[in-house]
């Protein structure tokens, strides 16, 4: 039974928001709006305190802001291909094994950057894995600079796709086969279909997914530091070790102001775009058979993971062997306390994220217009494109200051505030997509019927916004347990994570336990994905 779709000849643009903002709405996005205004606030306090324009003045930051802002563009670019094309292989295609594609396509995610730039240069360079299990044995002489700006694309490429894939493989699963199998019966070719009829329907999902990952490159510190290309954020990360804080958080306002305007000009772009409404889908999927694509598509999928997850697998797993050949003590004592942390403050934050965000999400795709709607908006975006250490900072002096009962200083509820903050963008984002696939008019019929607003929420928009809530959460999870700069300033005495683990493994060349408590990190995140994200995705494109 397929679920009915909007007329495709007629995409006139939907009127999504009303003149006025129900007050409850408005409340409770103020309310969270207001939460996340504390990093945000913090910075303009400390560089308009220190003296902001003095410091930009005194600091050269155009040359790399440049530099960092290309890096943001590219890679942005290169994800939303990356990750299109991944989501519409797996979810609507005949490619063999997708069920298990759809399980690992999302783990490299899970590598934080540094730990996957630097397996990166382990394995091409000299007596590494590619030359000696791949060029040796055939003979080949070859030496790679793995440095610059073109490496620092492809690296951070691999390991953020996910961000575009993730929301887009949602947007697929809830997108009615009949919107796809009308356009065929006209005699639209695959490609034809794809580029009328699915590109438009996911544009929302791709653009929201590429701006985590433009977000994410502004703040990106450790990878592109291993693979020397000088970004503003490595300013940033000097001007700290020099203890020169207000040049410090100047440069970092700098990148909130790149930030604040990148999204506004997102929001614009996304008002304006015209949009057609599909009810989500039915119980069968379309499935396009790719015939003799089948071979060069499996090797294209296999060539991503291998380079993203296999390759950055094979590289730890080198690490703790030879460290156990040479004696090395892994500690696995300390296993068991920081991957429980880390299941709990990740499963947590993602529970917490996407139902803060939730109605920021309703009020930003049904009163777009608003101005409330668009602070909102703003200011929870931005916050991704903050530096991890800026974020703990701000909360750190948040505590102190006594804003908050002294119990919470260094407290787990402090802690999962900050990452809600700090990653709220990425549930928004994939809410906001889950939000704008749910036609008001299937809302205004069950009103009409006598419905209550909770129960018009539970029984009709939650069902629908499932898989792009689950996506959302999925992010966010994967987020928090990779997190370490605002785990480092916040996290109770006493516990741990495991990303504190192989970040004080690997700072203290302890590669032997580096590699085997970042193994333990890709296996407990690849569970709960699976879990938490993959499962409802795929009860989706079942519904």
């Amino acid at each position: 039974m397929v679920s009915p779709t909007v007329d495709l000849r007629a995409p006139a643009r939907v009127k999504r928001f009303a003149t006025s903002v129900p007050p409850a709405l408005a409340t409770v996005s103020a309310a969270a709006g207001a939460l996340f205004v504390i990093p945000l606030g913090y910075l303009v306090v400390r560089s308009f305190g220190d003296g902001f324009v003095s410091t930009l003045r005194a600091e050269p930051f155009a040359e790399p802001l440049a530099r960092t802002l290309g890096l943001a563009v590219a890679v942005a670019i290169a994800t939303s291909a990356l990750g299109t094309a991944l989501a519409w292989l797996v979810v609507r295609t005949d490619l063999p094994g997708r069920r298990v594609w759809r399980k690992l396509i999302p783990l490299p995610l899970v590598f934080p950057s540094f730990v996957g730039a630097f397996c990166f240069l382990a394995a091409f360079t000299d007596g590494g894995l590619v030359e000696e299990y791949i060029l040796q044995p055939l003979g080949v002489d070859g030496r790679w600079r793995i440095e610059g700006f073109g490496w620092s694309v492809v690296v951070l490429a691999l390991f953020t796709y996910p961000y575009v894939y993730l929301p887009v493989a949602a947007r697929l699963a809830a997108l009615p086969p009949s919107l796809e199998e009308s356009a065929r019966s006209l005699g639209r070719t695959p490609v034809g279909t794809f580029a009328s009829v699915v590109l438009p329907q996911t544009t929302g999902a791709i653009g929201a997914g590429a701006l985590l990952v433009f977000l994410y490159s502004l703040s990106e510190f450790g990878a592109v530091s291993l693979l020397r290309y000088d970004t503003l954020t490595r300013s940033i990360y000097t001007a700290t070790q020099s203890f020169d804080t207000s040049a410090a958080f100047g440069l970092s306002l700098v990148l909130a102001i790149c930030a604040v305007v990148v999204i506004a000009l997102e929001r614009r772009w996304a008002e304006r775009r015209v949009r057609t409404e599909a009810v989500g889908a039915g119980r069968s999927t379309i499935t396009y058979r790719l015939g003799p694509w089948k071979g060069p598509a499996t090797v294209f999928m296999g060539s991503v993971l291998f380079l993203g997850l296999g390759g950055p697998i094979a590289v730890l797993l080198q690490w703790t062997a030879r460290g156990l050949a040479r004696g090395s003590e892994l500690h696995a004592e300390r296993l068991l306390p920081a991957a429980r942390n880390t299941a709990v403050y990740g499963i947590t934050g993602a529970f917490v994220a996407v139902a803060f965000v939730l109605p920021v999400a309703y009020l930003t795709v049904r009163h777009p217009r608003a101005l409330l709607a668009r602070f909102v908006n703003a200011v929870v975006t931005s916050s991704f494109a903050l530096p991890g250490l800026i974020v703990g900072f701000a909360f750190v002096n948040f505590a102190q200051i006594e804003v908050v009962p002294a119990r919470f200083y260094l407290s787990v509820e402090v802690l999962i505030v900050a990452y809600v903050v700090h990653f709220g963008a990425q549930a928004l984002r994939a809410s906001q997509v889950a939000v704008g696939g749910v036609p008001r008019r299937i809302g205004d019929a069950a009103r009409s019927l006598g419905a209550s607003p909770l129960k018009r929420f539970f029984r009709i928009d939650l069902p629908l916004m499932r898989p792009g809530l689950a996506a959302g959460g999925g992010l966010v999870l994967l987020s928090i347990m990779k997190e370490l700069p605002a785990t480092l300033l916040l996290i109770p005495t006493g516990s741990d994570t495991l990303a504190r683990r192989v970040w004080f493994s690997a700072d203290s060349l302890l590669y032997a336990q580096a590699g085997f408590y970042a193994l333990a990190l890709v296996v407990l995140s690849g569970v709960l994905t699976w879990l938490l994200t993959i499962r409802p995705l795929e009860r989706g494109a079942r519904l």
